[in-house]
């Protein structure tokens, strides 16, 4: 399409007058600037003045007609060939010149201030020749102010334009740049060059007298005309657009052009450029290294509406061509096509500290295998995309700033890439980044954050590599990903979202690696809907709902992450998913460290979870993980609590240091215990109650402060080849109707006694051991003791119980045998049964004082099992 539209333009119009060359004198200097303005004077920079006023002196008196003659002289020398030193006459062919006392006057006695206000009439190139006449000419012909007069004429620029490479342009503060005269440095570094500006052409070239020396600036009213001109012999492609609005030109460039807007204040504001047909800029293959810079770009169309027009642009970049687009303001009001297109083979722009924004389409638009750089511009506020990359365009996109935008802020898809670093990306209507159909960017250092929906969202088996950024108080999650969709996401920081971290679903996948995610106000990572990311080596950490979230069919790969500080569950598992944990630190939560509910599966292996509010690990509602080679202590609930039928393989763990039981299993729930260590529980080992089953083999249950194992209301469990030893208490207790199967256990070495059965309890046994426990309770009822004495009211030792009808006990309290025979001696007295207790006698609670205890405690209510464990409710989270 650009080539039939660059077949079908209109002519250029190439329409200047000649300049008129005037005659020049053999002995004058050359009017090619270069060698003048190049040149440094000696002396300090007329910037060092204010200059003192001189006060003429008195000449010596003369004859008139001498002195006339000698100034008359000395006056035709310099106005023959003004920059030359005039002749100075010879007093003897040994004597050194001696100045003539006109030339003497000018030199030396003139004050500075005629002398500036004689150099304020001369132009540039008179100027510089002034400088060589002497010494004090040199620091006067210097002054800054003359230069800036002189550089404002000329280019309008109310700071000094710097120019020190081919491409390169940048505007200075004066006081602040390290040269003496910033505006003549400027001046030398841009005057070779055209102008246009309209209305000024006529006027120039009808004063070649008042214009004498600026014969290489060349003066047009319209760009095109201007354009025309490049292939002017003595032209080196410097454009200068001085302020005005320029509609309707015909702008293809073709060559290696430089234009760059010249004005007062702020540059671009001045000098626009807009087209209402076609686009404004059009780069075609011959414009390599052509420069535009210091404008405002606008296309726009009288009918904006698709169906009356083609898609144009304001700048359009076509194969093979890198021009570079510098500090300008780029606006499209057109609904059809894209503020900047970049497209084709070989297409490399420099596009840096521009402003597109308020475009009623695309920002800018890179495709068609498209490359380029783009640093430090201003992307706001464009109806749709703050940038597309499609079809393989693969940009390094610097330093930009994406916001605002009416749609996502960079839009990369079908296989679309790009590299994009340090941009910052906020408060688009949609994603910050989005990602789609095999696009595959590289995304490193930036921000991006407060989007009204996501951070980033990656689907439809789009890539990228995500690295380094900061995503942080979007409204939905940091990072979305989904269907089919692999992205790497490494060492970013995602935070305070006001939903979750990282959502992963809908069959997404995904390396989620190294990240820093924290304060999020829902999971800081969700996997669902059959979605297997790998998640690795991150910190999960202080968010306001749960660690990682993992439910509806979720799986993926889950290792060595440190998970803490949730307000919920560090991991939760439910709905049918599967993922594996492996090697994850899991500590400091609020509630339970990993929560199996609800058909929750998969694997738990050689992870580190301790120190949570309620339990290690929870199993509940049909859940059946694999739960092997674990550290989990520290809990303030317990290690492992299963129950509402939970299930689960619980094998080679160590459960220790846990507040209340190693392992709880309750209501009708039956897991699997093999080969544990369960150990220096705060409480006892392993407590089963309520319906609680399972099948407890070869574990070591060892130091607890309870019983090893208390079997407990209805609950049916099979212990096979165990070893229960060093208890502080009791090896096994089962009591509360409880049954059990008990078949090759070794109980020994347990404070209180191997095995205590309740009354009414039934239980299977077979090829047990049961040897050299301490049977602490037997001695001290042998000994007429108390058995408060051995127990306190922290542990509950199984035997006889009775009440005293006489002191009014309740069916809460509790009498051991010894404090019957002594100290409620004649009284009316009940057996209860053989059961766990505490003697409410010794603890001094009764009305009577036990005169075989120390001193009472103030607890009046004595338990007859451990205390329940805390269970997770999920349904006001979900």
């Amino acid at each position: 399409m650009n080539s039939v539209r660059a077949a079908n333009r209109r002519p250029r119009r190439v329409s200047r007058p000649r300049p008129v060359q005037p005659e020049r004198n053999n002995g004058e200097r050359g009017d090619d600037v270069p060698a003048d303005m190049v040149a440094e004077e000696s002396g300090p920079g007329a910037q060092n003045s204010p200059y003192q006023l001189r006060r003429k002196t008195l000449l010596p008196k003369r004859t008139a007609c001498p002195a006339k003659s000698n100034m008359e002289g000395a006056s035709t020398s310099a106005t023959d060939s003004f920059g030359h030193r005039a002749k100075r006459a010879r007093v003897s062919g040994k004597s050194q010149d001696i100045p003539a006392p006109a030339e003497q006057y000018l030199q030396e006695k003139l004050p500075d201030e005629v002398v500036l206000k004689i150099f304020s009439y001369l132009l540039e190139q008179d100027l510089c020749r002034a400088a060589y006449v002497c010494k004090r000419f040199s620091e006067l012909a210097n002054d800054p102010i003359l230069w800036k007069r002189l550089y404002m004429e000329v280019f309008e620029y109310t700071r000094p334009m710097m120019h020190p490479e081919p491409g390169k342009f940048y505007q200075i503060n004066p006081e602040e740049y390290e040269h003496p005269n910033p505006w003549k440095e400027s001046f030398q570094q841009l005057y070779k060059g055209a102008h246009v500006k309209p209305g000024f052409a006529e006027h120039f070239y009808s004063s070649p007298a008042r214009y004498k020396g600026r014969e290489n600036m060349l003066y047009y009213d319209t760009i095109e005309d201007a354009l025309g001109g490049v292939q002017e012999a003595h032209f080196d492609g410097l454009i200068f657009v001085h302020s005005g609005i320029y509609t309707d030109e015909w702008i293809y460039i073709e060559s290696p052009i430089t234009m760059i807007g010249a004005a007062p204040g702020k540059v671009a504001d001045k000098v626009i450029i807009e087209n209402t047909r076609d686009s404004t800029f059009v780069f075609m293959e011959g414009s390599e290294d052509a420069y535009v810079g210091y404008m405002t770009i606008r296309f726009n169309p009288d009918d904006k509406s698709a169906q009356h027009h083609n898609a144009h642009h304001c700048l359009e970049i076509t194969v093979n061509c890198s021009p570079i687009i510098d500090h300008c303001i780029i606006r499209s009001t057109c609904t059809v096509g894209s503020a900047v297109c970049v497209s084709g083979q070989g297409a490399c722009p420099t596009i840096k500290h521009c402003n597109i924004s308020d475009c009623e389409n695309v920002g800018l638009y890179i495709t068609d295998h498209a490359q380029g750089i783009y640093e430090d511009n201003e992307i706001s506020n464009n109806a749709l995309a703050g940038i597309w990359v499609k079809n393989h365009g693969n940009p390094i996109i610097r330093r930009n700033h994406i916001h605002h935008g009416r749609d996502v802020g960079v839009f990369t898809f079908d296989h679309g890439m790009g590299y994009f670093e340090s941009c910052n990306i906020h408060r688009n209507r949609i994603a910050g980044f989005e990602v789609k159909a095999y696009a595959n960017p590289t995304v490193v250092r930036c921000e991006i954050h407060h989007g009204q929906t996501g951070g980033i969202y990656v689907h439809e088996k789009g890539r990228g590599q995500f690295l380094e950024n900061k995503i942080y108080a979007n409204n939905f999650a940091g990072v979305w990903i989904t269907s089919n969709s692999d992205p790497t996401i490494r060492t970013n920081a995602i935070f305070n979202g006001n939903q979750g971290g990282v959502y992963i679903f809908g069959d997404g996948r995904g390396l989620i690696e190294g990240n820093d995610i924290y304060g999020n106000a829902l999971a800081g990572i969700q996997i669902r809907t059959n979605s297997c990311p790998i998640v690795r080596h991150n910190k999960i950490h202080d968010g306001q709902h749960g660690g990682i979230y993992v439910h509806e069919k979720g799986q993926g790969v889950i290792e060595e992450n440190e998970v803490y500080s949730n307000t919920l569950a560090g991991v939760w598992v439910t709905t049918g998913s599967t993922p594996v944990l492996r090697r994850n630190r899991i500590h400091s939560g609020k509630q339970v460290g990993v929560y199996f509910y609800d058909n929750g599966h998969g694997v738990l292996e050689d992870n580190d979870i301790y120190n949570h509010m309620y339990s290690g690990v929870q199993i509940r509602t049909g859940s059946n993980p694999k739960i092997r080679r674990n550290k989990i202590w520290g809990g303030q609930n317990g290690g492992i609590l299963v129950y509402n039928s939970g299930l689960g393989f619980i094998e080679d763990n160590e459960i220790f240091d846990n507040a209340m039981a190693g392992v709880w299993i309750k209501t009708d729930s039956n897991p699997t215990l093999r080969r544990n260590k369960i150990h220096d529980g705060r409480d006892g080992g392993i407590c089963i109650f309520n319906g609680g089953r399972g099948l407890l083999e070869e574990n070591d249950i060892f130091r607890n402060a309870q019983a090893g194992v208390l079997i407990s209301t209805n609950s049916h469990p099979v212990l096979r080849k165990n070893r229960i030893f060093d208890g502080f208490a009791a090896g096994i207790e089962i009591t509360n109707h409880a049954t059990a199967t008990l078949e090759g256990n070794q109980i020994f070495n347990n404070r209180f006694g191997g095995l205590f059965l309740a009354s009414g309890v039934n239980v299977t046994m077979k090829d047990n051991k049961i040897m050299n426990n301490q049977d602490a309770i037997e001695k001290a009822v042998s000994r007429g003791q108390c058995l408060y004495k051995i127990s306190s009211y922290t542990s509950y030792p199984m035997h006889d119980f009775y009440r005293c009808h006489t002191c009014n006990t309740t069916d809460r309290n509790a009498i051991c045998v010894n404090c019957i025979k002594k100290c409620h001696q004649g009284h009316d007295v009940e057996f209860i049964r053989h059961d766990r207790f505490f003697c409410d006698c010794g603890a001094g609670t009764l009305s009577n004082p036990c005169t075989l205890a120390g001193e009472p405690t103030h607890d009046t209510d004595t338990l007859y099992d451990s205390a329940p464990p805390i269970e997770s409710n999920t349904l006001q989270h979900n």
